[in-house]
């Protein structure tokens, strides 16, 4: 997957828990309106009919606005949508496999935390990847301390496929991870938690640059 075919440089992660009562249909809505061009709907604690139910309406959005939807670890879902791809954790399906599920039409990016998984992935068929944390964050605390932008910049250095930073993220980090060479990056908080999600979605799109 080269750079400019994968079409988006913000990649949105979904916590419901962080809209501020709103529905996420709500927020999402505004922040595809304001340029978003990717969503990962990531609600790990939803059942698999729970999280059909919320996806559906997400494809019909994404869609709506020519963004991607992808889905968290459940190809079934993804398939069931049609969403444009699934994002691969740890306790998923080996990438491989996982091909043979979703087929060579549907993405699959893959979540890591070190050079050798990032290696892997891209051996194994990964179309991107998604890096960290590179920053402290209470939400990435579980997978180990922050890797740094130097770490992110191996990363990049050694992978020909499409690096995506998370962990951590905010607007005035977008400058110096972009030194990276990172493709673009994944936010959840910096966006959910934010007063206007979509004029911080905007500002996002804007530090970033076009895909």
């Amino acid at each position: 997957m080269s750079l400019r075919q994968l079409g988006f440089r913000l990649y949105l992660v979904t916590d419901r828990r962080q809209t501020k009562g709103r529905p996420l249909t709500d927020v999402i809505e505004e922040c595809l309106g304001a340029g978003l061009g990717a969503v990962q709907l990531r609600e790990k604690d939803l059942s698999a009919a729970e999280l059909l139910a919320l996806a559906q309406p997400l494809r019909e959005q994404t869609q709506r606005f020519g963004a991607r939807l992808f889905i968290n670890d459940r190809a079934d879902v993804a398939l069931a949508v049609e969403a444009d791809g699934v994002q691969r954790g740890h306790t998923s399906l080996p990438i491989t496999l996982m091909r043979t599920v979703v087929g060579s039409r549907r993405l699959i990016g893959a979540s890591v935390h070190r050079l050798e998984e990032a290696r892997s992935a891209q051996l194994d068929g990964a179309d991107f990847i998604v890096f960290g944390p590179v920053y402290d964050t209470p939400s990435k605390r579980p997978y180990g301390p922050p890797q740094g932008v130097e770490n992110l910049r191996r990363v990049v250095r050694e992978i020909g496929i499409p690096v995506f930073a998370i962990g951590g993220i905010t607007l005035e980090r977008v400058a110096e991870v972009k030194t990276s060479g990172a493709h673009g990056v994944a936010v959840i908080s910096a966006i959910f938690a934010a007063g206007r999600p979509g004029e911080a979605t905007k500002a996002f799109v804007d530090a970033l640059g076009s895909a």
